[in-house]
């Protein structure tokens, strides 16, 4: 297990730390209380980082796919 700070974690998520400590206050991040700050098990994270990237990749693949070419469309008017 790894773990890092507020600080560490909502660099790492890209959103404010004031957020993060909102949700591990909520219980949707799980933190320990060291009896100065909270520190955050990373493990928690690794399937949204998982996801996230496999995510970007199919983005990327969906940006490289050429569009294919226009079928033959009769205009009725």
């Amino acid at each position: 297990m790894y773990y890092k700070s507020v600080e560490e974690t909502a660099k790492d998520l890209g959103m404010p730390q004031s957020q993060v400590l909102k949700y591990i206050y909520e219980g949707r991040i799980k933190a320990i209380f060291d009896g100065e700050q909270f520190i955050v098990n990373t493990g928690q994270f690794d399937s949204y980082f998982n996801q996230l990237e496999r995510i970007k990749e199919e983005i990327e693949i969906w940006r490289n796919t050429p569009i294919p070419e226009d079928m033959d469309v009769k205009d009725e008017d």
